[in-house]
């Protein structure tokens, strides 16, 4: 069964939720708090946030008023690239993007198949951005 792991749903919600704050004009927040809001263990978020930083899409300030915020603008941020740097490629089976995995690619009638649906995946996505998300969950909120 194909599924994400908690890192990359987690690691999706703690981007939006900084996004919200970005949105709301602040310019950094505590991981405490967003534990806090997100119901998420802050050991966990200590975790996830480190490849975000490393991959430059949050930023942490340090002292009074510091904590973590998007470095990058959330219409600038599409939902694959989150994904792939909490879960690696998301290609649903090795052989689309290892071409040394499997003897049989070159010759196998499903290939194609995996390729096309790995594709459609990533493009969905790629097609999704922070910006997109926080939108969609506003209309949410307003719905209620």
């Amino acid at each position: 069964m194909l599924k994400l792991s908690t890192k990359g749903r987690y690691g999706t919600r703690l981007m939006l939720n900084l996004a919200r704050h970005h949105a709301e004009g602040e310019e950094s927040v505590i991981l405490r708090n967003i534990s806090t809001e997100e119901d998420i263990s802050i050991r966990y978020l200590e975790q996830i946030i480190i490849p975000l930083k490393i991959n430059n899409l949050v930023k942490s300030t340090r002292g009074a008023g510091g904590g973590y915020a998007l470095n990058v603008h959330p219409s600038k941020v599409k939902l694959l690239e989150i994904i792939e740097i909490l879960e690696g490629d998301i290609s649903l089976v090795d052989c689309v993007d290892d071409e040394d995995c499997c003897e049989r690619r070159k010759d196998c009638s499903t290939f194609p198949l995996w390729k096309e649906a790995s594709k459609l995946l990533k493009d969905y996505f790629g097609s999704i951005t922070l910006q997109q998300l926080l939108e969609r969950a506003s209309q949410k909120q307003k719905k209620k």
